[in-house]
Formats: C-alpha cells, sequence, structure tokens
C-alpha cells in the first residue's frame, strides 16, 4: 500500500520545533544580515537613475562624488552582510545536522532486533549519513533563498513598481501562468527523490553485504555477480537522480521563459515611452536593472524549491525513522535488580513470531551458581531463551524472572548488566586490543587487566602482537584468528564480573588446540556464577549440573550427563553419534558398544542415524 507523503508545512514544523529553534539567537542574527544583504540589491537598481540622469546625461559632475560613494558603500555592506549569514548558516546547519544525526542513531540503538532485521545496517547509514547530508547541504540554500532572496526581491519589486507600476504589471503579467506547471513539477521533483532516496539506501546496504562478505565472495567467485548487482542498482538510481535534476531545472526554465516574454512585453509597451520623452532614460535603467536582478532571485527561489523537495524527501524518511515506536522499554518503576547469586526461571513461556511458535509452555530453572546446558536442534529455541533473559524479546505468555524478579520489571541497563555474554560470533570492534576488552572503562587498573589477561588466555598471544595491548584488531577482528578474538571476549566478560553468564556455541568455530585453550578460560569464566550454555559439542557439557534437552521449543527431556545416557532418548542417540568411530561408538568413560556386522541389522542403523541427524540438525 502507498504510502500518503508528508506535507512540507508538516516536515518544516517537525525540524523547526525539533532541531532549529534551538539557534533562535543565531537564526535572528543571520536574518539581519539577510534584510541588510537584500536591501543593499534594491539600493543598487535605485541609485542607477541618478546615475544616468544626473550624471551621464545632465553631465553634474557635483553629483558624481555622492553617487559613487554610495555605490561604495552598498557594496562594502552587502559584502559585510553576506559574510556574516553565510557564516551563522553553516554553523547553523552544521549543528542542526550533528543533531539529527546523533538523535537518529540513539533512536534506533535502542530499537529491538525485530527492527534490525528489517531495517538493515546499510539503509540505516543511508539515512544518518547521505539522508542527512542531503537536508544539511539544501539547508542553507533553504533559508538564504528564503530571506536573502525574497528580501531582495520585495525591494527589486518596490524599486521597479516606484519607477512605473504598468511596467511592472506588464512584466510579471505571465507569472500566474507558471502555478500550475511550478505545482506539478515539485511533485514531479519530490516523488523522484524519494526514490533516489530509497535506491541510495539499497546501494548503501548492498556494500555493506559485499565488503563485511568479502570472503565468501572471493571464495566463490562472486566479484562478477555481485558487481553486476550493484550497477544494477546504480543505473536505477543513476536514472532517479537524473530525473530529480530534470524536474529541478524545469522550474528555473519556466522562470526564464516568463522572463523572455515579459522583457518583450516591456520594450515594446516602455519603449515607445522613452522615444516619446514621457520616460527618461534613467528610469529605464533603474527599472530594467531591478527587473534584471530580480529574476536572479526568482530563478534560486524556484531552484530553492525544487531543492525543498529533495530535501523533503530525505526529511520524510527521516522522520519515519525517528516515529519507529520502541517496543522494549524500562518499565516507568522499575523493581531493583537482584543482588548475590541468582537463579533463573522460565515459567510456562511461549513465544511466536507470527504464526511460527518459537516456545511453547516452556519451564526451566537454573539454580543459583550452577551450570545448565541447553542442547537440542538449530530452531528448537535455544537462543531464543537468553534473548528472553535479556529482554531482547518479550514472551507473548508466561514469566521470566531472575533472582526472583520478573525481567519485564527491571530497569533494562540494570538487567543486562546482570549478564556477561560470550558466542561463537566474537563480535570485536575496529578498535585497540585495549579498548575492546575495556569497552570505555577507565577505572581499571594494571592488575586488575593482568589477572584478566592470564585467566583469559589472552597473554599467551599478546607478545606476538607488534603492538601489544594497543594493537588495532581490524574491523570486527578480523586481524586475529578465531580463538584469539574468542579470549579477547572472554577477558571482557571477566571484567564485567557480573553473576550471570550465557555461552552461545563459544567453541563451536574453533580447531581443537584453539577449543581446548579457550575451554579452559571458560571453565574459570563461569566459576562462581549461574551459567546457561548452549551447546552441540556436548564433550564441553558433561560436567554440567543440569542438561536440558529441548526440541520445537519444547523441554523434552533434563538431567545429568550420566542420568540422560542411562535413560537412552534423545541425549543419548546425539551424544553416541557424536563419538562414533568407524564400527565403535566410543564414550569418554571407555564403554563401547560393537555394532552387529550383519547387514541386515546395520540397514536399520543406517536408517536410524539419517532418522537423528535430520532430527537434531535439520540435514
Amino acid at each position: 500500500m502507498s504510502r500518503k507523503p508528508a506535507s512540507s508545512a508538516g516536515l518544516m514544523r517537525w525540524v523547526w520545533t525539533g532541531y532549529l529553534h534551538r539557534h533562535l539567537g543565531l537564526l535572528g542574527v543571520a536574518l539581519m544580515f539577510m534584510l541588510l544583504e537584500g536591501s543593499m540589491v534594491g539600493a543598487v537598481s535605485y541609485m542607477m537613475q541618478p546615475m544616468f540622469d544626473e550624471i551621464f546625461v545632465k553631465g553634474n559632475t557635483g553629483s558624481l562624488g555622492w553617487v559613487s560613494l554610495a555605490f561604495l558603500i552598498i557594496f562594502t555592506l552587502r559584502g559585510l552582510a553576506g559574510g556574516g549569514q553565510k557564516v551563522l548558516l553553516a554553523r547553523i546547519s552544521q549543528e542542526t545536522a550533528a543533531h539529527l544525526r546523533m538523535d537518529i542513531l540513539n533512536r534506533t540503538i535502542r530499537q529491538d532486533p525485530s527492527f534490525h532485521q528489517t531495517h538493515p545496517p546499510g539503509f540505516l547509514i543511508q539515512r544518518i549519513q547521505s539522508d542527512v547530508s542531503a537536508v544539511n547541504q539544501v539547508w542553507q540554500v533553504i533559508i538564504t533563498g528564503a530571506g536573502r532572496d525574497a528580501v531582495s526581491l520585495v525591494v527589486l519589486m518596490a524599486v521597479a513598481i516606484n519607477v512605473d507600476w504598468a511596467w511592472t504589471a506588464v512584466m510579471m503579467g505571465g507569472l500566474p501562468l507558471l502555478l500550475l506547471p511550478i505545482a506539478v513539477a515539485q511533485r514531479y521533483v519530490r516523488k523522484k527523490a524519494a526514490q533516489a532516496r530509497d535506491l541510495g539506501a539499497t546501494l548503501a546496504t548492498r556494500l555493506d553485504e559485499i565488503f563485511h562478505g568479502i570472503v565468501p565472495v572471493k571464495l566463490n567467485n562472486l566479484e562478477e555477480y555481485q558487481a553486476g548487482r550493484f550497477n544494477t542498482h546504480m543505473n536505477g538510481f543513476v536514472r532517479s537522480e537524473v530525473r530529480v535534476i530534470f524536474g529541478a531545472a524545469s522550474l528555473t526554465a519556466m522562470i526564464d521563459f516568463m522572463a523572455g516574454l515579459g522583457f518583450m512585453g516591456v520594450l515594446l509597451y516602455g519603449g515607445s515611452e522613452i522615444i516619446q520623452g514621457e520616460k527618461s532614460v534613467g528610469q529605464f535603467m533603474s527599472f530594467f536593472t531591478a527587473i534584471g536582478l530580480a529574476f536572479d532571485p526568482m530563478r534560486r527561489l524556484a531552484s530553492v524549491s525544487g531543492t525543498w523537495q529533495v530535501a523533503a524527501a530525505a526529511l520524510e524518511r527521516i522522520k519515519e525513522l525517528m516515529d519507529a515506536p520502541i517496543t522494549l522499554t524500562s518499565p516507568e518503576n522499575p523493581v531493583a535488580a537482584p543482588t548475590g547469586l541468582p537463579d533463573i526461571r522460565l515459567d510456562n513461556v511461549t513465544l511466536k513470531y507470527g504464526d511460527s511458535t518459537v516456545l511453547n509452555n516452556l519451564s526451566l530453572t537454573a539454580e543459583p551458581g550452577k551450570t545448565v546446558a541447553l542442547v537440542g536442534a538449530s530452531g528448537a529455541g535455544k537462543s531464543t531463551i537468553f534473548n528472553l533473559l535479556t529482554r531482547l524479546v518479550d514472551p507473548q505468555e508466561g514469566r521470566v524472572s531472575v533472582g526472583g524478579v520478573a525481567v519485564a520489571d527491571m530497569d533494562l541497563g540494570e538487567l543486562r548488566n546482570l549478564y556477561s555474554v560470550v558466542t561463537q560470533e566474537a563480535l570485536l570492534f575496529d578498535e585497540t586490543l585495549r579498548e575492546n576488552i575495556l569497552l570505555g572503562r577507565t577505572d581499571v587498573s594494571d592488575a586488575t587487566l593482568k589477572k584478566v589477561l592470564d585467566a583469559a588466555h589472552v597473554s599467551d598471544f599478546l607478545p606476538k602482537l607488534a603492538d601489544g595491548l594497543d594493537t588495532q584488531v581490524g574491523p570486527r577482528g578480523s586481524a586475529l584468528s578465531g580463538g584469539q578474538r574468542q579470549r579477547v571476549v572472554i577477558a571482557r566478560a571477566l571484567l564485567r564480573d557480573t553473576p550471570i553468564l550465557l555461552l552461545d556455541e563459544a567453541t563451536s568455530a574453533l580447531d581443537a588446540q584453539s577449543e581446548k585453550v579457550v575451554q579452559e578460560a571458560l571453565d574459570r569464566l563461569s566459576g562462581g556464577r549461574t551459567t546457561l550454555v548452549i551447546a552441540h559439542r556436548l564433550s564441553t557439557i558433561r560436567s554440567a549440573d543440569l542438561i536440558v534437552v529441548m526440541e520445537r521449543g519444547e523441554v523434552v527431556d533434563q538431567g545429568t550427563h550420566d542420568e540422560l545416557l542411562a535413560r537412552g532418548g534423545i541425549y543419548a542417540d546425539l551424544y553416541r553419534l557424536q563419538f562414533q568411530d568407524g564400527k565403535t561408538l566410543v564414550d569418554p568413560e571407555g564403554v563401547a558398544a560393537q555394532i552387529r556386522d550383519d547387514p541386515a541389522e546395520a540397514r536399520p542403523r543406517s536408517h536410524w542415524l539419517r532418522r537423528l541427524t535430520t532430527r537434531m540438525f535439520g540435514i
């Protein structure tokens, strides 16, 4: 369904009340400079009459001095006023753009994950950078045009009417005929500018995906494919931009056409009066100069009209982004977060995304200081539990609590300060290694930092880095290996020193050697904390106090490692499958079971393995 564009008046009001009113004083001073500069343009045209009639026609040398001095004063004041208002407007424009960018970032960064699933990074970057830049670039033009050029136009038209109102009427007679074409052109410009803004966001998204996925692009020989797709979007963007320029140019072309008709009419009508001596040459030159100068601000104002439509298209999308509601917020009267070592409880929790049920009446308890492992197939709902605990999403039914306090009743900041999270992605920022661990903290002593680095095994590879802790880790930590990135994230978690630890496939992407080192660091990290672990490698969770087996959003079994093996079922099947070695199924306790060699017996076994693999991993 098409979206109704916001009105220009509404967008102007939003910008004024939200941003420009903060600079009311500077705008007032700039307006005075605009009035002065615009008035000086009229003064130039006014002085044409005494210059021609008194000096050039009558030869009055006594008037030469004061007329020359008048021109010097006029142009000096015009230069000072023009420079002053440009500086002030530049400051207002840049500060307004900075405030707008910060407000967009503060708004979007607080949105829930579902918002960011429908608004990719490239889209948001386009809004914060390009759309705000588009508004910023035209804002000075709009204010200047609406101020200086409007004043200039009024003063110049006053001079022209003072010379001869009939000439002025003839000159402007064609203006009403342009009102409808100008309105049509404005709507066309805004429509095409909106398309260009959307295509610009698509381009930014494509670039973000290409550069973040540069390694898969190269490994799959996708350079030409990706470049071709980008070129298709780029061609559409270029067409839209050219159409915007065409629409804006048509506005000034209409003004020029009207000017030509007007000058022709004045020459035919007024030329005979000058020949007959009813009007002086000085009067005609004053009128001609006033009208000639008036068409410049007219053309600029027409251009500003088109430029405003471009800005309005960008502002409309910015406002739409700013008006998007933030669904996950802190309660008005939050309950204090629990102290000490808390437990974790999910009671009859149901969560749906549209028509898809992710968790179905799920109940789960993690006792204080214990380690609970979650296992199950992809899509079973394990990561969703982490999202519920940290309030990245809220359930439709049931209660999620930490230390007896519902997570929905806590302040979001206090709630998330209860957790340290280590995931398989090991997200690092393009900063130094030190900054990636400290994350802005300034209260960490060197001794504390060293202790954390040692415990996380960061000290093992630190001497190999040229600049030590001041080494730049690159985009997303690309200058470090996977195991090194994981250790940095663990050091970050150790430094947070929170009562709850969430581990999401923290070692699944590592080689055996790196996994051993990282697992040792994780064991240190989990000591004395309530820990939830998501793991597909069951060897890493054998010592968990409780293992919860999930399938299709439900808890289907739970117990210790030995209890689950003894009971059989999904966990026992998965455990034996992971430790298959040739025909021998070996578990770490040294218990072995020999698969029968009889082919008739082997076929059901093969079928059973395929069925289990499909059930657990979806393959």
